[in-house]
């Protein structure tokens, strides 16, 4: 089955980086668009970034210049960079297959001042 496992969260300084992975399995990988969301408490799920399964890209206004969404087809491997942080980029991420309604169980990220 499809299995999403994220991992790369943490604690960081405003204007640190992070480097977030998602692992996956169970699919043919290259074949799919794959996004990272997140989630912050009392807030809405956003999507964050998005790849397209030849690479195109798309951000969310608030990331672009500071997140580089990318993907290791080798590896069935997607990675979301973050550059910059600020506080309100804090939230649990997680990454998602396109037509695909689960998810894995997030990598927290906080950003502290």
């Amino acid at each position: 089955q499809v299995q999403l496992v994220e991992s790369g969260g943490g604690l960081v300084q405003t204007g640190g980086s992070l480097r977030l992975s998602c692992a996956t399995s169970g699919f043919i990988f290259f074949n799919y668009a794959m996004s990272w969301y997140r989630q912050a408490p009392g807030k809405e799920r956003e999507r964050v970034a998005t790849i397209s399964s030849d690479g195109i890209t798309w951000y969310m206004d608030s990331v672009k210049d500071r997140f580089t969404i990318s993907r290791d087809n080798n590896q069935n491997t997607v990675y979301l960079q973050m550059n910059n942080l600020r506080g309100e980029d804090t939230a649990v991420y997680y990454c998602e297959r396109r037509n695909y309604p689960g998810r894995g169980q997030g990598t927290q990220v906080t950003v502290s001042s």
